[in-house]
């Protein structure tokens, strides 16, 4: 018994694209086109109608713009496959639209066979990227990270206040065991919520373990 194709909707406003797509998955037995739509109006409506296995959005269209229309679609039909299909080469954007949650970030420029590679892979519950472009988000993402960090770099002093805050204990106690006044612990404490961006002693206390500012001894 053989497998059941995939099911592909395709969403673009320009119809050579969506006639080249057409011509193009009717060469593979395996996949079938069950829906095409020139706007984000027709691809909602289309979609409570039949419902595809992977969708190939675009990003640029006259109603409604593939980040507004990707959470929508994806809080509603949950198990359904996104590969962003654009001619968008930003890196920004496709880091942006991957934490929209979609599944993959294609340009229209792509090889036939990266699309169709695309479409497998995500089918089979996989993140797919072209090489070069999921190398250009990973520099982007180092680079927001080391950011991040320079931002809230801590003074030695302040990291050792902030491991004491993390162990639960007071301003008195900080201060009796660091030598310091009670007031000045009140500084530091004020200067590291300051820095984290944390208006209480929890959400300080959470955020400096999830950014990794503390020793793990």
């Amino acid at each position: 018994m053989s497998e059941a194709p995939i099911k592909v909707a395709v969403t673009d406003d320009h119809p050579l694209v969506i006639n080249g797509l057409q011509t193009m998955l009717a060469r593979y037995p395996h996949i079938q086109l069950t829906g095409s739509y020139n706007n984000g109006t027709a691809l909602l409506k289309g979609l409570e109608e039949q419902l595809p296995d992977v969708l190939l959005l675009d990003i640029q269209m006259p109603d409604k713009t593939g980040d507004t229309l990707a959470p929508v679609i994806l809080k509603k039909y949950p198990g359904l496959k996104i590969i962003v299909l654009t001619n968008f080469d930003s890196t920004l954007y496709a880091n942006n639209m991957m934490k929209l949650g979609v599944h993959g970030y294609v340009l229209k420029s792509a090889e036939e066979q990266v699309i169709i590679q695309g479409i497998e892979d995500v089918h089979n519950g996989g993140i797919f990227i072209e090489d070069a472009m999921k190398q250009k988000i990973e520099v982007l993402q180092e680079k927001v990270a080391k950011s991040v960090f320079t931002k809230v770099s801590l003074t030695p002093r302040e990291k050792d206040v902030l491991q004491h805050i993390v162990n639960g204990e007071t301003n008195q106690e900080i201060a009796d065991i660091l030598f310091l006044s009670v007031r000045t612990v009140e500084n530091y404490r004020l200067n590291i919520q300051l820095k984290l961006g944390a208006k209480n002693t929890a959400i300080l206390v959470k955020t400096a373990l999830q950014m990794g500012l503390l020793d793990n001894d």
